[in-house]
């Protein structure tokens, strides 16, 4: 089959197709049908209104609190530290690096919330590390 067969026979399927029994009564039917039928009322709940505003209330409250908190805490300690316990000490030498990169970045760019960021959430595996250590001993 070449492109012009092809072009053709595309042409052919292009005409009006007459169906073999009139449709506009069925559909006429069934729009009766369905507006005779009893439509659901909606009723207004206040306690789901309610709790739909203390949820809204309660979400921007925590992202409030999640955006702010970075930039309120300070780091705790800046010398570096060993644990006793041999196991730990490769995380506790890659969190102090990890530390030691994120403060000099912040000396670059004190704003940046991405970094506040980092740099609270490795201070806080860094003392979940202290506590492992205290735990091992």
């Amino acid at each position: 089959m070449n492109e012009l067969d092809y072009l053709r026979q595309m042409r052919s399927i292009n005409r009006p197709v007459v169906p073999h029994r009139d449709l506009w009564a069925g559909i006429e039917a069934r729009l009766d049908d369905a507006g005779a039928a009893p439509r659901r009322q909606y009723r207004a709940r206040p306690w789901l209104m309610a709790a739909a505003i203390a949820g809204v209330a309660v979400l921007g409250g925590g992202l409030g609190l999640h955006l702010v908190a970075p930039e309120s805490h300070t780091v705790a300690s800046a010398a570096p530290w060993k644990p006793s316990d041999p196991r730990l000490t490769g995380a506790a030498v890659e969190l102090d690096a990890a530390r030691m990169e994120l403060t000099q970045a912040m000396q670059d760019s004190p704003d940046s919330a991405a970094l506040q960021r980092l740099l609270l959430r490795t201070e806080r595996q860094r003392n979940r590390l202290r506590n492992l250590d205290k735990q091992a001993s």
